[in-house]
């Protein structure tokens, strides 16, 4: 079986967890503080906060840069659940736009015409490691004083060229990054999150928030040679990420340079093997851009049917998934606001699917993919074009 991904983890990570279990903390604690140092420097951030997930990291940032009940983020409906539910988690309603159709990200000529005076920010998603055009996002959210708060979820270690240099995801070029450590992401720590920002007083709210809105923190507490009473001034959560993950990510850290430079490699050998596919679409990186391609998502030739070609694919043991989501078409935001068709969004999850990547994938299980892949879009069954079969339209 050929899986959609691999955790590269080996004996390091292994050593990494060991040593915490056996230390006597595991919860969070200096392998966290020192995760996130590490972390903040990797990408240039003056902070990073560790969380327990992505969601979270969202739902906190969020609430840094005030988004309150009634206000109104302008993002995109063509990405996981969890960015639309952080904003409705603040009492906040998502407004989604359309997307490229050949990056699958926020598409910054929408934004202008979804901007209303109850916006407060734009949550942009740099879909499956794409770097969004954020030099262009922030043009139009500061014309209209708006915040930019990235969801870098799938993006750790892709870079984009900012004024001349290149320059790590999560830097931030908006006003705060948010970061995913799942299993299907390039860094891992087998769950958890990351926010960096520039802004001291966002990252000192989101320490806050993470543990319960407790005053004092757990290794302040334990650490001093007098008793502290700590206290809960505001309401929190519990949001932090133990001193294992931590431990694991820091060894993952070290390796993410390579890894993302053997994924780049197995990027270009699929486009080569699949440059003879006829009308099979495959994703644009702008010259500006350098993905870390956490996925690589193509799309089908039309009249090829998304799930038969899966189907077919994975009777010959490969596993595919289809194009990312769209929340929009899903029940709790099936009244949501989209100022414009999502054309390209409901396309992308219609017509799109995601081949195997991961970084111990050799030369002959990518030939078998696109072997397979070029086999199914041939097969006359996954090509059949019935009445009634279009994409659905808007919810």
């Amino acid at each position: 079986m050929i899986p959609i991904i691999k955790p590269s983890m080996d004996d390091r990570e292994a050593a990494a967890a060991r040593r915490v279990i056996l230390s006597g903390w595991v919860t969070q604690g200096p392998e966290v503080a020192a995760f996130e140092r590490e972390f903040a420097s990797f990408v240039g951030a003056a902070h990073a906060c560790a969380v327990s997930s992505c969601t979270t990291a969202l739902h906190l940032a969020l609430l840094a840069a005030g988004v309150q009940p009634g206000d109104e983020v302008v993002t995109v409906s063509h990405s996981y659940i969890a960015t639309a539910n952080a904003v409705r988690y603040c009492g906040a309603t998502p407004v989604f736009v359309d997307v490229e159709p050949d990056t699958f990200n926020i598409d910054p000529m929408q934004i202008e015409g979804a901007v209303t005076e109850r916006t407060r920010a734009v949550l942009c998603v740099h879909q499956m490691g794409m770097p969004c055009d954020v030099a262009a996002l922030v043009s139009v959210a500061r014309r209209h004083e708006l915040l930019v708060i990235e969801d870098a979820a799938c993006a750790s270690g892709s870079e984009l060229c900012w004024d001349g240099q290149w320059e790590k995801i999560g830097r931030p070029h908006g006003d705060i990054a948010c970061f995913s450590f799942h299993p299907r992401k390039v860094l891992s720590t087998g769950d958890g999150g990351m926010i960096t920002t520039d802004n001291a007083d966002w990252d000192a709210q989101c320490r806050l928030l993470r543990q319960h809105g407790m005053s004092v923190p757990d290794t302040v507490r334990h650490g001093s040679n007098r008793i502290i009473f700590e206290s809960y001034p505001v309401l929190g959560y519990n949001y932090r990420m133990t001193d294992i993950q931590a431990a694991v990510g820091r060894e993952q850290l070290k390796r993410l340079p390579g890894v993302v430079a053997v994924r780049r490699a197995l990027v270009e050998r699929y486009r080569g093997l699949l440059a003879d596919v006829p009308g099979l679409g495959l994703p644009r990186e702008p010259e500006w851009a350098k993905s870390n391609w956490q996925s690589f998502c193509v799309r089908l030739p039309e009249g090829c049917d998304q799930r038969e070609v899966m189907q077919r694919m994975l009777d010959e043991d490969i596993a595919t998934r289809r194009g990312v989501m769209c929340s929009h078409r899903e029940p709790p935001y099936a009244s949501a606001h989209c100022p414009n068709p999502l054309v390209h969004s409901v396309a992308a999850q219609d017509h799109c699917i995601i081949l195997p990547l991961y970084p111990q994938m050799t030369e002959q299980e990518q030939c078998q993919v696109a072997d397979s892949l070029k086999r199914a879009c041939a097969f006359p069954g996954a090509s059949r074009h019935r009445q009634g079969d279009q994409p659905k339209g808007e919810a």
